[in-house]
């Protein structure tokens, strides 16, 4: 046989999935593989974390610190605007007098606090606007609490008639707690707390 008659083929190599492949990684490099991967992880989970519980710290601690300054401003002389009046669900009526409020807001809730004084008839008015009557006025009861108290400077001391009641309404509607000075019955001082929770 002549060599013309072999024909001759060139030397293949072997496939990818033939034989043993990729000798096998030492543990050192495994090791060093696996560290590297854990940790690109822990840091795409845990900065945005991290930054999260910063971010909501500074929001809260700006929120205290945005209320301590109106608590510090104390009441304003003069009406709540419309808006406020309607978000909060305070009707102050027409004919209130000396009328002072301020509004605070936090991350927990918004507070208006109002007072103002008006007559036996216009605090009927008030009441009804709000969903109540003079009927839910308990006498001797201050429902503005303590801290509310200690924020606005009211002063609900002995030798005076109270009455009042709190307003609860579904969420998101505010929650308003009523205190009057029923001292002078046609002239009631009207004090109102307002609260809407998120």
């Amino acid at each position: 046989m002549i060599a013309a008659e072999h024909p001759v083929v060139p030397h293949q190599s072997e496939s990818p999935g033939d034989g043993e492949g990729r000798p096998p990684e030492d543990r050192r490099r495994v090791f060093k593989r696996r560290f590297i991967t854990a940790t690109i992880i822990v840091l795409l989970i845990g900065v945005p974390a991290g930054y999260l519980l910063i971010s909501a710290g500074q929001s809260r601690r700006s929120g205290m610190d945005k209320e301590t300054e109106a608590a510090a401003q104390g009441l304003r002389e003069g009406w709540p605007s419309k808006m406020q009046r309607r978000i909060f669900e305070v009707p102050i009526p027409g004919n209130g007098q000396g009328v002072q409020y301020y509004e605070t807001n936090n991350w927990k809730a918004s507070r208006l606090y109002a007072k103002f004084r008006t007559t036996s008839a216009g605090l009927d008015r008030f009441l009804t606007q709000m969903g109540t009557g003079r009927a839910a006025l308990e006498p001797d009861k201050i429902s503005i609490s303590p801290r509310d108290i200690k924020i606005t400077g009211w002063s609900f001391g002995p030798g005076e008639h109270w009455a009042g009641t709190t307003h609860s309404n579904k969420k998101p509607r505010p929650t308003q707690n009523i205190t009057v000075n029923m001292t002078d019955p046609a002239s009631p001082v009207v004090y109102v707390v307002s609260a809407a929770t998120p």
